[in-house]
This record gives C-alpha cells, structure tokens and sequence, in this order.
C-alpha cells in the first residue's frame, strides 16, 4: 500500500514509524523494544530528537545505533552505548525505580484499555499460537512514566478483551493500575497505520484521535474488535517530510 502527498510517495509503515517518531522529544530516556518502537525511536534521535536516551532490555543505556539492532543482544548497542549496567541493575535501579520516562512497546493482542498481550492466542493451556512472550515489558508497562505503543491495526490484533494480559494497560477501567501499585501512567499513545488512539481521561478506553492522510474513520473502526469511539475533534496527521523519509529509509537499509 502506498500514499502520495504532495509529491512524496510513502507506504502506510512509514507513516506509522514516522507518526511514532514525532511522539518523542528532547532528553527523555526512552526504554526501547526491538522492531517497531525500536524503527521508530531511532528515527527520533536521527532527525528532530537528536538528546534522546535509548535505553534497551540487556542493559544498554544511550546507545546509538547506526543501523537497526536485530535484537536486544545486538553488539552494536553496547558498542554505542554511553554505559552498560547489568540487567538486574537495570530493571531494578532504572525501571523499577520510576527512572525511565518512556516505555516503547509493540503488541500482538490489544484491547480497548490498553492491555498488550505478547504470550499465547487462545487458551493459555492449549493455544492456538504461542507468541514469543513478555520479556521485560510488563516491568516497562507498569515503571515507565508513561507507555507508547506501535503496532498494526486489524480486527485480529485489536480486541475487546486481549486472550491474555502480558502487560497491564488500564486492566478494566479506571482504578485498576492504582489497585495493583503500578508507579507509571500507563499507555498514553497508540500509533498505528491507520492513526492515532489516546485513552478518554474519565474512562481510560482508548478513543481514536487521529487518521493518518487518505485514512478514513470508517477504515479504522472497521480494523477495530470494539466499538470504537472518536474524538470530538479529529485531527489528520501530517504527512511525511522528504527529510523524515530519507532518514527512515536509511536506516533500514544500513
């Protein structure tokens, strides 16, 4: 699938990544997961971001990567990192301890509160997919300041009620991240191909607050498990700079 504005042709990814990219800003301390958060916060720091702090799982802290990393254990991470701590030290002294301001997820399974599932499709005894797991990333939903996600949107990975929930958004509604102790604020922003979600203030489900160009509200309701609801005011992202797109791609061809 490819847009076109003003003269510039992009496919929907680039605009997800793009989207996500500019949701990042000046010296916050990013904690980033691989694949889609990872495009997308490396991006930031090549273009408007260039003071972020990447944080990654296996104990790398400010790394600058210049290409995508293949995993958390990638060399290049603790090539370019400022320092590297054990991970005890890092879940422990850095995320557990509210010293992250961001964490970056994706998400196979998401629902209407922001819960991310990463485990199993289907019955937990006896599922239809078992997916790779959680890794560090219910420590990152519950200590990080606040939670961005980037994933694709279809009806089979947004769901009214994920099959599992690997990492808490706003378990059932209001109260519930401060019924089970969790220091960070949990999910503020989903990123998709599709648009932008942000959770209502009163209600915590996420409402749609944003279409990417050429995306229609029909389109993302339709990509959508749950009755989806949509802001009063509706914005359209802008699209994608020349600049942006050149970084973009230069980095997933290095």
């Amino acid at each position: 699938m490819t847009s076109q504005d003003a003269s510039v042709e992009y496919t929907a990814d680039e605009m997800m990544s793009i989207a996500a990219a500019r949701a990042l800003h000046g010296e916050q301390r990013v904690f980033v997961g691989i694949g889609l958060p990872s495009t997308a916060a490396n991006l930031a720091r090549r273009t408007h971001a260039p003071e972020l702090v990447l944080i990654y799982e296996s104990g790398a802290i400010g790394a600058k990567p210049g290409r995508l990393p293949a995993s958390i254990g990638d060399g290049i991470l603790a090539d370019t990192a400022d320092a590297v701590v054990s991970v005890p030290e890092m879940f422990n002294y850095w995320l557990q301890a509210g010293r992250i301001d961001i964490g970056f997820l994706g998400a196979a399974q998401l629902d209407r509160f922001g819960n991310i599932n990463t485990t199993v499709i289907g019955d937990y005894a006896d599922p239809t997919v078992r997916l790779p797991g959680a890794g560090g990333a219910p420590e990152i939903a519950a200590s990080c300041g606040q939670v961005l996600v980037v994933t694709r949107q279809n009806r089979r990975n947004f769901v009214d009620r994920v099959d599992f929930i690997t990492s808490v958004g706003y378990g059932r509604g209001p109260g519930d991240r401060e019924a089970l102790g969790l220091r960070g604020a949990g999910p503020t922003m989903v990123i998709t191909d599709l648009g932008v979600l942000q959770p209502d203030p009163e209600t915590c489900e996420l409402v749609l607050t944003a279409v990417h160009p050429g995306v229609t509200v029909e389109q993302v309701t339709a990509a959508t498990g749950w009755s989806l609801k949509v802001a009063d005011t509706l914005t359209t992202t802008p699209p994608p700079t020349a600049a942006e797109l050149a970084a973009l791609r230069q980095l997933r061809e290095a």
